[in-house]
C-alpha cells in the first residue's frame, strides 16, 4: 500500500481528472508542494493501475474496464455512503465478530467502527484493514490475489475460515440488486470472496446508495432468502422498497445530511 501522503495525492489526481478531464505536471507539483519528478512518479503509478493515461505534460482519464477503481468510487455519492455507514455501524457492538467487504461503502463503515472495542473483523479490503490498524480490532484477511483496481484480495479463498465459528454480521456493498437473484457483482473474483463471507454470517446486510437501483450485474453472491436487511439512502424509490418487503427483506432508507 502507498503511504498516506502519496495516497492522498493519488485520490486528488483522480478527483481532478473527474472534474476537469486533464491534469498537468506543473499544476500538480504546485498544488501538492512536491517536485515534478514526484508528480511524474505518481502519474506513472496510476497509469500502471489503468486509472489514467499519461500525455505530454500531464494526464487524462482512462476508460474504466469494470465498475471503476476504488479511488474513484470512494469519491462518488459520499454523503449517501456516510449516512448508510453510520446506520450500519449502529448494529455492531463491542466484541462482535463481523465481515466487511472491500467496497467503498464498507470502507466508510470501518471508519465508523473505530470507536468499538474488541472487534474481530474479517475483510478482503486492504484500505479497510489499514484503517483498522488504528483500533484494537483483530483483523483477519482471507487469502487471494490482489485486484489492483479495488485494492482487495479476490478469488476463491477456499476453506481458510471453515470451522472457526460464525460471524454475527456481514456488511456487503453491491453493484446491483434483484429480488429474484439477490445481491450482485460484476467481477467473478469479487463474487467468489463475497459468497464465502456470506456463508459465514448469521446476519447479512446489503449496503447501497440509490444510484445502484436498476443497474446491471452478472454474478449473484447473496440470495434474497439469506439477506437480513438492506440499508440505503432516501433516494431509493418506494417501489424498490415494496418489492423487497414482499420477499421478506426490510429496507432502511436513511436521510442524507446536506453537504456543508
Amino acid at each position: 500500500m502507498p503511504g498516506s501522503a502519496e495516497r492522498d495525492r493519488h485520490h486528488t489526481v483522480i478527483r481532478l481528472l473527474e472534474a476537469t478531464g486533464r491534469v498537468s505536471v506543473p499544476d500538480l507539483a504546485e498544488r501538492f508542494g512536491v517536485s515534478k519528478v514526484t508528480v511524474r512518479k505518481d502519474l506513472e503509478t496510476l497509469e500502471r493501475r489503468h486509472l489514467l493515461r499519461r500525455v505530454r505534460g500531464g494526464a487524462i482519464p482512462a476508460p474504466a474496464p469494470d465498475e471503476g477503481s476504488f479511488e474513484i468510487r470512494l469519491q462518488l455519492q459520499v454523503p449517501e455512503k456516510l449516512a448508510i455507514a453510520r446506520e450500519a455501524a449502529r448494529l455492531v457492538r463491542d466484541g462482535d465478530a463481523i465481515a466487511i467487504d472491500g467496497s467503498s461503502t464498507c470502507y466508510y463503515v470501518v471508519k465508523e467502527l473505530l470507536v468499538r472495542r474488541g472487534l474481530v473483523v474479517v475483510t478482503n479490503g486492504l484500505p479497510a484493514a489499514e484503517v483498522l490498524v488504528e483500533s484494537d480490532a483483530t483483523v483477519v484477511m482471507p487469502g487471494g490475489t490482489l485486484r489492483r483496481s479495488s485494492w482487495a484480495l479476490v478469488g476463491d479463498m477456499g476453506a481458510t475460515l471453515a470451522g472457526r465459528g460464525r460471524l454475527a454480521y456481514g456488511f456487503f456493498g453491491l453493484r446491483a440488486l434483484s429480488t429474484e437473484l439477490g445481491l450482485l457483482e460484476l467481477s467473478p473474483e469479487e463474487t467468489a470472496v463475497k459468497r464465502r463471507l456470506v456463508a459465514l454470517c448469521t446476519n447479512v446486510y446489503g449496503l447501497f446508495d440509490s444510484s445502484k437501483v436498476g443497474r446491471f450485474a452478472l454474478h449473484p453472491f447473496a440470495e434474497s432468502s439469506v439477506v437480513t436487511g438492506l440499508i440505503t439512502d432516501a433516494g431509493t424509490p418506494d417501489e424498490e422498497v415494496m418489492a423487497w418487503k414482499a420477499v421478506g427483506v426490510p429496507v432502511q432508507r436513511i436521510p442524507v445530511e446536506p453537504a456543508t
